[in-house]
């Protein structure tokens, strides 16, 4: 969904769905429209503006992520693991989602609004600065030069001894990375005190990279058990329900991207802002992320199913803000994201004949890829 809504610059700004984990704090729905009661009418070129940002804002850490997300799949180094989503969570993630979803809200009306958002945005500025040290870490590796004097850390977290000792904390950094996390606690700081717009995106983005990266489907039909049943559930909340807008106009935490309408009249004071939750940009994302690990698997020097998924992410996510102007309501975004983004792909494949390769394709999580690879090397040494 899209909202268009005008608040003061340094007021708690409408977030636009229920916390589900720490990293996708948004679930499947995103977007809201509330514009119904804001008195600024933005002008066409500030309307293409903000919706144009939000776009291209939107197809950043899903392109990147993705091609992150290749490099993550191999690693393993702890703090670069990624997270398996298996069938069975991809079932249960819109029942949590939607439980969650209503118990904020039941929290919203029994709790000081005031505090609540208090706790929240020190716990996502705690978050947000792990998350856009993460992101910013390749980067600084690159533009660092040779002679920096970069000194290798392990934070190690052990329990029980001998045999039985078990890693519960093992991250490696270095020196760069220390570097890293000085400069996203700057912009944390900024984000704490001043709550303002671009801070909040800065954040915004590296969650949703992270989420793109870190989040990995091990298969494709899980990606499309996880993606139909959130499909509904934004769909039934959104249009269902007026929950959904109540958490949203309540909850305040970095977990959309804003970008102010009225940016050509009041420049970076701006209030009048358009919004995308990073649920409409996640959830889409490690599916498009998954094919795009399937087209490395293919070997065929071809990225057919990425670029696939990826227009057709385009194409959803237009659509959806399209809809939602024209009628000036509230569109659960991933009523359009989801048909886009896994029709798109199947069509391909259909034509290609590699259908049945797609839904056979099955990644293995790196840590049992490891165990595999020990336990080949023990056979071959009792041979």
């Amino acid at each position: 969904m899209s909202e268009a809504e005008q608040v003061p610059a340094s007021a708690p700004e409408a977030a636009a769905a229920a916390i589900l984990d720490a990293l996708n704090a948004t679930d499947s729905n995103g977007t809201e429209a509330l514009n119904a009661t804001a008195k600024f009418v933005a002008t066409p070129e500030g309307t293409a503006l903000a919706y144009g940002s939000l776009m291209f804002m939107a197809l950043l850490p899903i392109f990147f992520g993705a091609l992150r997300s290749v490099t993550c799949s191999k690693s393993k180094n702890a703090s670069d693991m990624p997270e398996t989503i298996t069938s069975r969570d991809a079932a249960r993630f819109p029942i949590i989602a939607s439980c969650t979803l209503f118990g904020l809200y039941l929290f919203f009306k029994v709790f000081s609004q005031e505090y609540i958002n208090l706790l929240l945005s020190v716990y996502f500025f705690g978050l947000g600065v792990l998350a856009l040290s993460h992101t910013m870490s390749p980067l600084m590796s690159r533009i660092f030069p040779d002679s920096f004097p970069n000194k290798q850390y392990q934070l190690l977290f052990t329990q029980g001894s001998g045999e039985s000792k078990e890693d519960i904390v093992n991250y490696e950094f270095d020196t760069k990375n220390l570097v890293c996390l000085l400069i996203s606690s700057v912009v944390g700081v900024w984000y704490l005190l001043k709550k303002h717009w671009i801070a909040n995106n800065l954040f915004g983005l590296a969650f949703a990279l992270n989420g793109v990266e870190l989040l990995h489907l091990n298969n494709v039909s899980t990606g499309c058990i996880l993606l139909g049943g959130l499909f509904v559930y934004d769909v039934f909340w959104v249009f269902g329900t007026n929950v959904m807008v109540t958490v949203a106009k309540s909850f305040e935490a970095p977990i959309k991207l804003v970008f102010p309408q009225d940016l050509l009249e009041k420049g970076l004071q701006a209030s009048n802002f358009a919004m995308l939750g990073l649920g409409d940009i996640v959830i889409p994302g490690i599916f498009i992320a998954l094919l795009l690990r399937f087209d490395v698997s293919l070997k065929k020097n071809s990225r057919t199913y990425f670029y696939s998924s990826f227009l057709a992410y385009i194409f959803g996510l237009g659509l959806t803000i399209f809809v939602m102007h024209t009628f000036k309501h509230a569109q659960p975004a991933l009523l359009y994201l989801v048909p886009a983004c896994v029709g798109f792909p199947v069509i391909v494949a259909l034509f290609k004949g590699e259908l049945t390769e797609m839904f056979r394709y099955e990644e293995v999580p790196p840590e049992e890829e490891g165990a595999k690879e020990d336990s080949s090397e023990s056979e071959k040494k009792d041979q």
